[in-house]
C-alpha cells in the first residue's frame, strides 16, 4: 500500500533539507496527460557525495516517518543524478551542472512548478 502523495511530499522535503539539499522544486504533471509522474521533486547537491547522502536521506526519512520505501531506485553508480521511484512521485536529486544539462522543469514547462527557499 502507497502512502496518499500528498501527504509524502513534505516528507520528502524534509528528506532533502536534513542533508542540506539545495534548490528543492516540485513539478507538478497531474493534468499532463502524457507525463510518466504525477510529480516530480528535484533538488541538488554540491558533490557526488552530498548526492548520495541527499538521496539516502530521503529513503530513511520516509522509511522512518511514514514506513514508504520506494519502489526503486537509480544513479548511486557515478551520483551524479540519483533518482527515486514512490509510484506517482519521482525524487530526482542532481549535481547543479548535471540538473543543467537535462533541464527537467524546461522539459515540463507547461506543468506546474513550484520552488522551496533553502535553509540555511
Amino acid at each position: 500500500m502507497t502512502e496518499p502523495q500528498n501527504e509524502i511530499l513534505p516528507l520528502i522535503i524534509e528528506g532533502i533539507r536534513e542533508r542540506k539539499g539545495k534548490n528543492i522544486t516540485t513539478v507538478d504533471m497531474s493534468d499532463l496527460d502524457t507525463a510518466a509522474a504525477r510529480r516530480f521533486v528535484i533538488c541538488e547537491g554540491t558533490s557526488t557525495q552530498h548526492v548520495s547522502a541527499v538521496a539516502d536521506s530521503v529513503r530513511e526519512y520516509l522509511l522512518e516517518h511514514a514506513k514508504v520505501k520506494p519502489y526503486n531506485y537509480d544513479g548511486y553508480g557515478n551520483s551524479q543524478w540519483i533518482v527515486i521511484d514512490y509510484g506517482d512521485t519521482l525524487v530526482h536529486v542532481f549535481l547543479p551542472q548535471t540538473r543543467q544539462l537535462y533541464d527537467l522543469e524546461g522539459l515540463w514547462s507547461d506543468a506546474v512548478i513550484t520552488d522551496y527557499p533553502d535553509e540555511d
